[in-house]
């Protein structure tokens, strides 16, 4: 979406302008209370992903779309099902929504939260986001009044519905959103397990950053008629954005990062970690350097993620050290440096980690450390993109070991994390409100009882 002045943020938002905005293209067919919300979110112009689905989706058409974050995607499908609600119907009866929509990690969930709150503000639609890692009884509580839309990870729906505090036969629009993740993430039973328990009859809309030929057949199997959309993501991106590689030795790692953050006249930054403990260890280092950062991981509690992202969106600190999983919920605006502390185990992430910055017609820095122990992993890059990434060598803790490795990659590097994280933060046994035994909602379960989830 786009506005009239001043810099525009990732989503195509721009702050601070001084005439009225006039809505373009797809934007003028939605009703006044949604055109006036758009509005007030300072849009304009539709982006491509929008201005694609909303027209289907508003005539209740069903939708397979491909599209990375960063597009619009989340006001692609919400403004349509906001419009389709909208109409006046019964007030919602308790713990029956009329439309669900799932995401895999809870900041992804919070965020569609936030975006409905925005784009609804002057609809009379009550909505609830649920996910795990926190006590439950609010979200029962909420259920309990009705409401028409709920956001929620797969774990937590779940756990509601066998408890009966959820139900999902009068559900009228279904949105999957980030389903390549749900996979990844180990929740294709989950999604089979809801889709028995809401109606045939319904509109569905499936979201994917990827459709390889196997996510096509999973989606035309939910999806009725649909139409298709695919939005590649835009290569001058990654082009705009100055790529860095520092050889470096294991050792010299925190030294090097603490050295160019207070050097490289950042504003915000994102340092990525293999591991969920490292990234602890790294954010003690920046702090005892006197670097304002926080980490965030599956491990850490929800309040902590929450207040870890706040802090970084408000600009109270100015470093966040993530791993990939837990990065996917970091929807921040002007991220001007991303740096590999550890460069992933597959390639295709190092192209998703260094697209956090350059967004929305910004330039970036991307700087990668690589260790004698990750000179396979940097070949792998390489032939990716299919070129050299530019290295430094003139640095303080340059490494000619690293420089000359042939080391070939290392059976257990990264593994505790990559297993770990490959099912997203927050695995493990985690604790309802009654301090037993519940589900990790960011990630697979080890709860894999039969009939979980069924009534």
């Amino acid at each position: 979406m786009k506005t009239h002045n001043h810099a525009p943020s990732r989503d195509g938002r721009q702050h601070g302008q001084s005439e009225p905005i006039r809505l373009e293209g797809i934007f003028q067919h939605l009703a006044p209370e949604l055109r006036k919300a758009v509005i007030a979110q300072e849009y304009s112009d539709p982006t491509a992903i929008q201005e694609q689905c909303i027209p289907p989706l508003l005539e209740g058409k069903d939708i397979i779309g491909c599209a990375q974050t960063g597009t619009g995607k989340t006001a692609a499908f919400l403004l349509p099902l906001l419009q389709r609600l909208s109409v006046p119907g019964p007030r919602p009866q308790r713990g029956t929504p009329r439309a669900l929509i799932l995401a895999p990690t809870r900041e992804l969930a919070a965020q569609i939260g936030e975006s409905i709150r925005n784009y609804g503000q002057f609809l009379r639609l009550s909505h609830t986001v649920i996910f795990g890692g926190v006590g439950q009884f609010a979200q029962v509580k909420a259920l309990g009044k009705g409401v028409d839309i709920l956001v929620a990870t797969p774990g937590r729906l779940l756990d509601l519905i066998q408890q009966g505090h959820i139900h999902l036969e009068k559900v009228e629009v279904l949105v999957l959103d980030e389903v390549d993740k749900m996979l990844d993430m180990g929740f294709l039973p989950d999604i089979k397990r809801v889709l028995t328990k809401v109606p045939e009859r319904r509109q569905t809309m499936f979201f994917s950053a990827t459709l390889a030929p196997a996510m096509k057949k999973l989606a035309r199997g939910i999806v009725q008629n649909p139409v298709e959309i695919s939005i590649s993501p835009e290569e001058p991106t990654v082009e705009s954005i100055d790529q860095n590689l520092l050889y470096v030795d294991k050792n010299d790692k925190d030294a090097l990062l603490v050295s160019l953050l207070k050097t490289s006249g950042m504003e915000k930054a994102i340092v990525f970690t293999q591991m969920k403990h490292m990234a602890n260890r790294v954010v003690g280092k920046l702090q005892a350097a006197g670097i304002p950062s926080a980490a965030i991981h599956g491990n850490k509690s929800q309040v902590a993620r929450t207040k870890a992202l706040s802090d970084f969106k408000a600009g109270v600190i100015n470093v966040m050290v993530a791993t990939d999983v837990a990065a996917r919920g970091i929807d921040v605006d002007n991220i001007t440096h991303v740096f590999n502390y550890d460069l992933p185990l597959e390639a295709e992430t190092y192209v998703h980690r260094i697209g956090r910055t350059a967004r929305a017609g910004l330039n970036g820095s991307a700087v990668s450390f690589c260790s004698p122990e990750e000179k396979a992993y940097l070949k792998a890059i390489e032939r990716l993109l299919g070129n050299p990434v530019p290295p430094v060598l003139n640095h303080p803790f340059h490494s000619d070991e690293a420089l000359h490795s042939n080391l070939p990659a290392p059976k257990n590097f990264g593994r505790g994390q990559s297993r770990g994280q490959s099912r997203g933060p927050g695995r493990g046994p985690s604790r309802n409100q009654n301090g037993g035994p519940g589900r990790g909602d960011s990630g697979r379960r080890n709860d894999r009882r039969g009939g979980t989830g069924r009534r």
